[in-house]
């Protein structure tokens, strides 16, 4: 039985704002992720089946390799038209966010979103979420937001009505968020919900190659870079630390979602807690970092502390308006502050 995340009332809060709305804007978070694009686009062909105007926003540029979502053509972005965001976001008489808990995750946009006067309805998986929305549902414990909008659908009979499309775009949402199910994914919930999707013609293999082998020759030799002359391994702490400039990255030709995934890289190596990866952002004058772990090690208290961030247990990001040489000296310094934790040894089942 997969969760009911709305009681009788909050269902009927929920399906009086959509009847009634006539133009919805779905809003996700700053550098889009696999989740973020998955459960909005999901959700926008849904409503988009059941006569509704919908637009889905983002403040800048989704990755290459989510180019081929059902729908992200479609997408509005506000880096690349602010008056005609503006517009669309004025006209909207409800307003969905996914996949993150804080507007600041809209940048530019927040203040548009904080002063609108439509209702909002908030849908997300990450810790601590603001107190802004009519309707808030909010699972830390959810592989990905994908997964609580197909649970949203399941409890309001929309199974039926899913299209293949966003049967794709769920699949692919909670593929990305989960490191293709090798982390946060051991509910039988989520497997159940493969066997759902699967029933609407996805074809799961494919979807994976559409994300994960779809680089181009630069990438790739971009990779083996990192990992050959990059790469800094503390043996003690069991821990991985790499950094990347603009300027290597403009020597392999670098493209937008070029460096996703590299951090995980490093966590196939025995024994390892933890690996941290520092990239010069390409727009502005910032250190963005990407946090990933096994296990017990909180990779989101790290995060809140030490990079103005944060995430889930295993995975979390931040960022440091500083250089990158201040950046690393600063991740040493939080390596050392979690010493204990990450020098100590393993105990096995």
């Amino acid at each position: 039985m997969l969760k009911q995340y709305l009681n009788a009332q909050g269902l009927t809060e929920w399906n009086d704002l959509v009847d009634k709305a006539s133009k919805i804007v779905i809003f996700i978070h700053s550098m889009p992720d696999g989740d973020a694009m998955g459960s909005s686009l999901a959700l926008s062909d849904f409503l988009c089946h059941k006569g509704k105007n919908v637009t889905v926003i983002v403040p800048n540029t989704y990755p290459d390799f989510l180019s081929w979502l059902p729908g992200a053509g479609n997408i509005m972005i506000y880096e690349y038209g602010h008056q005609k965001v503006r517009e669309r976001i004025a006209e909207a008489d409800l307003l969905f966010c996914l996949d993150f808990n804080s507007l600041g995750r809209l940048e530019g946009m927040a203040s548009l979103v904080a002063k609108h006067t439509a209702p909002m309805i908030m849908v997300d998986h990450h810790l601590n979420p603001e107190n802004v929305a009519r309707i808030l549902v909010s699972d830390s414990q959810a592989s990905s937001t994908s997964e609580l909008i197909f649970c949203l659908l399941m409890q309001m009979e929309g199974f039926e009505e899913l299209s293949k499309d966003a049967a794709q775009c769920i699949y692919c949402g909670m593929m990305t968020d989960t490191g293709s199910f090798t982390y946060n994914s051991n509910r039988s919930d989520i497997f159940y919900i493969i066997s759902q999707l699967l029933t609407k013609g996805i074809d799961k293999d494919k979807i994976y190659r559409a994300v994960y082998h779809n680089y181009s020759v630069n990438r790739l030799r971009l990779e083996g870079y990192i990992l050959h002359d990059k790469m800094k391994y503390f043996e003690e702490e069991h821990t991985s630390v790499f950094c990347l400039t603009k300027e290597e990255m403009k020597q392999y030709q670098f493209k937008k979602g070029d460096a996703e995934g590299f951090v995980n890289l490093p966590l196939q190596i025995k024994g390892t807690k933890l690996s941290i990866s520092l990239r010069e952002d390409t727009e502005k004058p910032l250190i963005r970092i990407s946090l990933r772990s096994v296990d017990d090690f909180s990779c989101d208290v790290m995060a809140k502390q030490f990079f103005h961030g944060g995430g889930h247990l295993n995975a979390a990001g931040g960022s440091l308006a500083m250089t990158m040489d201040e950046a690393l000296d600063e991740t040493r310094r939080a390596i050392e502050a979690y010493h204990d934790l990450l020098s100590r040894e393993v105990i096995k089942d």
